[in-house]
């Protein structure tokens, strides 16, 4: 059914969790996994009265962020390769989360995304919103969601 599964990750404890669940459903259906990271942005600082001094370069930004991306993908190739799951991996830089998922799902040819839920409900989902929600909403692509 499923052949090629993104699992877009943070590295939090909730995505970890899911990457152990995606792996164990790749390895059932002979899938195999694109595991993917959105690096953030460097921040836009500004200048005036109030304003605070970012000693960070956007170089060394960027260093700390490949850096970051390196360890929580490499959790998922881990997971991976103990379970004898092929793994590839993906990752941008975007401060809009989901449309980077939507876009590495696209652009590595997956079939499904698989992906961690907070479990907001209520008032605190509508004002915090959602990336899953988004993903949700957005893709095309067939998404199933973990919590």
């Amino acid at each position: 059914m499923f052949k090629h599964i993104l699992v877009p990750t943070d590295g939090s404890q909730l995505s970890q969790n899911t990457v152990q669940r995606a792996v164990a459903f790749a390895k059932e259906t002979g899938a195999r996994i694109t595991a993917f990271f959105a690096k953030p942005e460097y921040p836009v600082t500004y200048f005036g009265e109030g304003a605070l001094i970012d000693p960070t370069t956007p170089e060394k930004f960027a260093e700390m962020a490949d850096q970051q991306a390196n360890e929580i993908l490499g959790y998922v190739k881990d997971v991976c390769a103990q379970a004898g799951v092929e793994c590839q991996t993906m990752s941008t830089t975007s401060d809009i989360p989901y449309e980077a998922i939507i876009e590495a799902a696209e652009k590595a040819g997956c079939d499904l995304i698989f992906m961690a839920s907070h479990g907001r409900k209520g008032i605190s989902g509508l004002l915090l919103g959602s990336e899953t929600n988004k993903v949700l909403t957005h893709s095309k692509i067939p998404v199933l969601v973990c919590r």
